[in-house]
């Protein structure tokens, strides 16, 4: 072009191709200029990446194999010098000399112009052994090829993938390990029903037994014998149902000291005569709302942890105390909340725990007794019974200064309950009003009438809630006032026929009971607040209370009752 403008400035008559001619190669400067600008900038701003990046960049001549550069990171890594590793055949380094990259392999990455490597292991210059992500792209750079090599440090990745694995394992024992808990919760529910049963039968008639016994009876010792070890059984019973389900019976409103005392001649006989036991109540201490049985459960197994803490003997007490958490203690007790709590304390001067046995303490199946000494559900209970009660435990333990559990139970300004009362020696109370007991277990319906009949009760009784609407239509005597039912039974249960009931005598007194505390009684709706229950196995005497004490609360006085009126009774229709 230039020379064809070159040519038409020499013809006459032809002006300015001078210039057009001198604009034209400066132009052409220019463009060069800036082509060089623009080259040297992409060189600066690939050297910029090429210094910061955080992988290993190798550069290798793709003739010979030798590295003509190498990125800060990779000397790092590998812990060779840039003079080390620059000029050196690539399979000629010790990091690579042992591994697949070999010279055959680098024939193979010239003519394929790309490997990956997922897994290569490198070995550092102190002797580490590291695991790389190895990837190489041949580019032209000029008149020659050159291969980049990206190394990446894989070492974190594995590690959280090992990671990964181990809690995958650990989740999946997890499982496993719920199932199994499921299929004993499964097999507890199933027998707690037909076990508290044949408790109430022992207890009851043991009870019965006793009360006829003269004071001075060679007997009694007997019987009290049969009772301690009824009361063991039942406890054992709730401990297993509580660790299964995870679940209690219906609260009632209590007395700590009451309940420590009723249960002290039970606690003597758990710990050896070489250890001290004292009871320290406070004074005025508050009510709680909680399962009594489960209460006195959490006590027993902290006074039985307590013992076996004092092989050679020592002292053991338990102290009660209104006490108020605050924000400062709450902040540091997992699961505390602000408020003011009954504490119930059981010390020791045993040989006390260390950090590491303290951060088990509440998991199922730890024990650091020997085998066959100890189940393991101990503590695990008692949390469970005292997160249940909207309450919290903790523990204080050094080695060789013994243990204290100080359990906290919320304060409620609430009556106490007929059943959490202590009983009272002397005669039950009476009554004359017609009562239905129904039962589906033949020993405990004849165990419940006798009970009520020798309280001057006029007693009828069903198998099944079918048979006890039956009883109804067919009774013509007085005015059946209250029924004792159990909620599970066959063909109907307890609930549909107390609905059945209630929907023609909305006035009528109903007393569920059951040996169940898991979901079967809970989805029936009995555990519900305002309905009255009386969980399995229970004595004569509570039974004789609890039922005294419904119909002395009737909604509408006996007299009437009497007189047939409307809605109020189970006359026969």
């Amino acid at each position: 072009m230039i020379k064809k403008i070159k040519k038409t400035i020499n013809r006459p008559g032809v002006t300015g191709n001078k210039t057009r001619i001198e604009q034209a190669e400066r132009r052409t400067k220019q463009a060069n200029v800036r082509m060089e600008l623009a080259i040297g900038a992409s060189e600066f701003s690939y050297r910029q990446l090429f210094e910061a990046a955080k992988d290993g960049i190798l550069i290798l001549n793709a003739n010979t194999g030798r590295i003509s550069d190498v990125n800060p990171f990779l000397i790092e890594m590998l812990g060779f010098s840039h003079d080390e590793l620059v000029g050196k055949p690539i399979w000629e380094l010790s990091p690579f000399r042992d591994t697949v990259f070999n010279k055959a392999k680098f024939k193979q990455l010239q003519q394929q112009g790309y490997v990956r490597y997922e897994n290569l292991p490198l070995e550092t210059r102190d002797g580490r052994k590291i695991s790389v992500e190895f990837v190489s792209n041949v580019y032209q750079a000029g008149d020659c090829n050159v291969i980049q090599c990206n190394i990446r440090n894989i070492m974190q990745r594995k590690l959280v993938e090992e990671q990964r694995v181990v809690e995958h394992q650990r989740l999946e024992a997890q499982f496993i390990e719920a199932q199994k808990m499921e299929a004993v919760g499964q097999l507890a529910g199933g027998v707690a029903h037909d076990f508290n049963n044949i408790l109430a039968v022992i207890m009851g008639y043991n009870d019965l037994i006793m009360s006829d016994l003269g004071p001075d009876s060679p007997l009694r010792k007997y019987t009290e014998e049969i009772r301690h070890a009824s009361e063991r059984a039942a406890g054992l019973a709730r401990q297993l149902l509580v660790f299964s389900r995870k679940q209690m019976g219906p609260p009632v409103v209590l007395d700590v000291n009451d309940a420590v005392k009723d249960l002290d001649k039970m606690l003597r006989q758990l710990i050896d005569d070489n250890i001290e036991l004292a009871f320290v109540p406070g004074k005025q201490t508050g009510r709680i709302k909680a399962d009594s049985g489960y209460v006195g459960q959490v006590l027993m197994n902290l006074v039985v942890n307590a013992r076996d803490a004092m092989p050679d003997g020592g002292k053991l007490t338990i102290a009660t105390n209104n006490v108020t958490l605050d924000k400062n203690y709450t902040r540091s007790h997992t699961g505390a909340i602000p408020g003011d709590y009954v504490m119930l304390s059981v010390s020791d001067t045993g040989t006390g725990m260390t950090d590491e046995v303290k951060t088990h303490l509440f998991e199922a199946f730890f024990t650091t007794k020997p085998k066959g000494k100890g189940t393991g559900l101990g503590l695990t209970t008692c949390q469970t019974i005292v997160q249940q009660s909207g309450g919290h435990i903790g523990v204080y333990s050094e080695i060789g200064n013994g243990t204290t559990f100080k359990v906290y139970f919320p304060q409620v300004e609430q009556p106490l309950d007929v059943t959490a009362r202590p009983i009272q020696t002397g005669p039950l109370p009476r009554g004359t009003e017609t009562l239905l007991v129904v039962e589906d277990e033949p020993s405990v319906k004849r165990l419940a009438c006798r009970i009520l009949k020798a309280q001057g009760y006029e007693v009828l009784s069903a198998s099944n809630g079918q048979d006890a609407l039956r009883v109804v239509r067919e009774h013509k005597g007085s005015p059946i006032c209250l029924v004792v039912t159990d909620v599970i039974m066959p063909l109907m249960n307890g609930k549909v026929m107390a609905e059945w009931l209630k929907t023609t005598y909305p006035n009528l007194k109903i007393l569920f009971t059951s040996g169940y505390t898991d979901d079967a009684i809970r989805h029936n709706g009995v555990l519900k607040t305002g309905v009255e229950f009386l969980s399995k196995p229970y004595t004569p005497a509570i039974l004789a209370l609890k039922v005294r004490e419904l119909l002395d609360n009737r909604i509408m006085p006996h007299h009437e009752m009497e007189k047939g009126t409307p809605n109020t009774n189970l006359t026969a229709n």
